[in-house]
C-alpha cells in the first residue's frame, strides 16, 4: 500500500459531515467470538481503506495508512435494550480508523455493528462487507482453508478517475442553469422544531425512527408500482414528499419542494464496479416538485419516477458530480425537502448452521448537523433485507424534536400500506425497475 492516497471530489464531500454507515445485524445462537474476530480481521487485511485514517498534507485531505497498532479490532461489549442507540451516538474517532466493529453480547441473541465512514464507503460497499464478514465467519466455522488474514497493498482507485470524460463547456452551462433554477425556485425546508427547547440530560444527540413492512405488504408494495407503471422508490419518495408537505401547514396552494435521489454509479461505469469496492461510487439527482397540500400521491410518485429516469438518460447525475467543488460558492445546490435513498433488494448475511439472522439494518449517521439553519431535509434511507422493506429516518434531537419524526414515520407507514392495499389490481402488469 502506498504511503497515502489523496481524496477525490466524490470523498472529500462526506469529510466535513463525517457521515458513516451504520449496519446492524442481529442473530440467535452459540456464536464464536474469537472466529468473528479472525473474519473481521481478515476484512480489514483485505481492504487497504480500512486500515487508514484522514489527514491533511499540503491543505489536501488524504488517506494515509495507520500504525499497526491503530488498525480496527474486533471490539466486545454487553449489549442491552439501548445498545443500537449507543452504538450509533458513537462517532469514529477523528484522525483514527475509519472503521469499527462491535460485538454486543446478549442471551440468546448477539449483534454485530459495522460503523464504516462514508469517506471510504456508500450503502452498497457497506452491504457487501457485512455479507462478507459473516461468509467469511461461516467459513471459518466450516474449517475451510484460505481464509487467514492477507493484506491487500493496492489502493481503490477514486471513482472520479472511473468516470466518462464530460465537456467542460457543458459542465458550465449545467453548473449555471441549476444555480438559476435555484434561485428561481428555492426549496422548503421542514423546520427544526427542537431548536430551543430544553432537552433531558444525558439524551443521545442522535436519533432514528425505524419503519419495517411485513414480506406480505412489501410484496404488494411492488405489486402495485408494477401494476402503475411507477418504481418503489418513486412511492416512497412521494409519501416522504406528502408527508412534508402537510407537515409545513399554512395556507392550501403549493409549496416547492426538493426531493434528491442518490445514483449508484458502480453499474453505470465501464466495465461496472463490483459492489465489494470500498469506495463511495455514489451521485445524486435533485428534482424540485411544486406539491399541493391535498397533493395525490400516486400522482406526484409518477412525476418522481419519470423525472429521475429523465435526469438520468440526460446525464445529469454525472454532471452533478462535476458541481461538488462548487458547492462552497453555491450550497443552495444541495438544498432538498428529502433526500431518499434506496439500496434495492438485497440478500440478508448468510451464517453457519446453528446461527439464525433475526434482524438486518442499515442506517447513516452523521456527527454534524446545522441547527442554526432553522429548517432541513429529512433523511429517508431505504433497503429490503431478505423481502422485507425496512425505512430508517435518522436525525439531529438538537434539529428535530421526536415528536416531528414519529409523525413523518407513522404518515410514510400510512401511505405506503395504503398504496400496498391496492394489490389486487397489480396483476398482469409490466414491471418497472424499484
Amino acid at each position: 500500500m502506498g504511503m497515502q492516497r489523496r481524496l477525490c471530489p466524490v470523498e472529500t464531500l462526506y469529510v466535513a459531515q463525517r457521515s458513516r454507515a451504520v449496519l446492524s445485524c442481529t442473530v440467535r445462537g452459540d456464536l464464536d467470538e474469537e472466529l468473528l474476530a479472525a473474519a473481521f480481521a481478515a476484512k480489514v487485511a483485505e481492504h487497504p481503506s480500512l486500515r487508514c485514517r484522514i489527514a491533511v498534507e499540503d491543505g489536501v485531505p488524504v488517506l494515509q495508512p495507520l500504525a499497526e497498532h491503530e488498525v480496527p479490532r474486533l471490539l466486545v461489549r454487553e449489549g442491552g435494550p439501548d445498545s443500537f442507540t449507543e452504538e450509533f451516538n458513537t462517532p469514529l474517532p477523528v484522525g483514527g480508523p475509519l472503521a469499527r466493529a462491535v460485538l454486543l453480547r446478549g442471551g440468546d441473541e448477539h449483534t454485530v455493528i459495522l460503523s464504516v465512514d462514508h469517506t471510504i464507503t456508500d450503502g452498497h460497499s457497506a452491504i457487501a462487507l457485512q455479507n462478507a464478514l459473516w461468509d467469511t465467519y461461516t467459513r471459518l466455522a466450516g474449517d475451510v482453508p484460505g481464509v487467514a488474514a492477507q493484506d491487500n497493498e493496492e489502493w481503490p482507485a477514486p471513482v472520479s478517475e472511473l468516470l466518462p470524460a464530460v465537456s467542460a463547456t457543458e459542465t458550465e452551462e449545467y453548473l449555471a442553469g441549476r444555480v438559476e433554477r435555484t434561485r428561481q425556485r428555492p426549496v422548503v425546508c421542514l423546520p427544526y422544531e427542537a431548536v430551543g427547547v430544553e432537552r433531558p440530560p444525558g439524551e443521545p444527540e442522535l436519533g432514528v425512527r425505524r419503519l419495517l413492512l411485513e414480506a406480505e405488504d412489501t410484496e404488494r408494495l411492488r405489486r402495485f408500482a408494477k401494476a402503475e407503471g411507477v418504481s418503489v422508490h418513486g412511492l416512497i419518495a412521494a409519501a416522504a414528499l406528502t408527508a412534508v408537505r402537510r407537515r409545513l401547514g399554512g395556507e392550501p396552494g403549493t409549496r416547492t419542494l426538493g426531493c434528491m435521489s442518490p445514483v449508484d454509479l458502480r453499474a453505470r461505469l465501464d466495465p461496472p464496479l463490483a459492489r465489494e469496492v470500498m469506495v463511495p461510487a455514489v451521485t445524486s439527482c435533485l428534482d424540485v416538485l411544486d406539491v399541493a397540500h391535498d397533493a395525490d400521491p400516486l400522482a406526484l410518485a409518477r412525476r418522481v419516477t419519470e423525472n429521475l429516469h429523465t435526469a438520468i438518460t440526460r446525464g445529469d447525475h454525472l454532471q452533478e458530480l462535476h458541481l461538488l467543488r462548487h458547492v462552497p460558492r453555491h450550497p443552495a445546490l444541495l438544498a432538498t425537502s428529502v433526500i431518499v435513498t434506496n439500496m434495492g433488494r438485497v440478500p440478508g448475511p448468510g451464517t453457519p448452521d446453528g446461527l439464525q439472522v433475526t434482524d438486518v439494518r442499515l442506517a447513516p449517521a452523521r456527527e454534524h448537523y446545522f441547527p442554526e439553519a432553522g429548517r432541513g431535509p429529512v433523511m429517508v434511507c431505504v433497503v429490503s433485507f431478505e423481502g422485507r422493506l425496512g425505512i430508517e429516518l435518522p436525525y439531529s434531537a438538537g434539529c428535530f424534536t421526536h415528536e416531528q419524526m414519529e409523525e413523518l414515520r407513522s404518515a410514510l407507514h400510512t401511505s405506503l400500506l395504503a398504496f400496498a392495499a391496492h394489490r389486487d389490481d397489480a396483476e398482469g402488469a409490466v414491471a418497472v425497475p424499484a
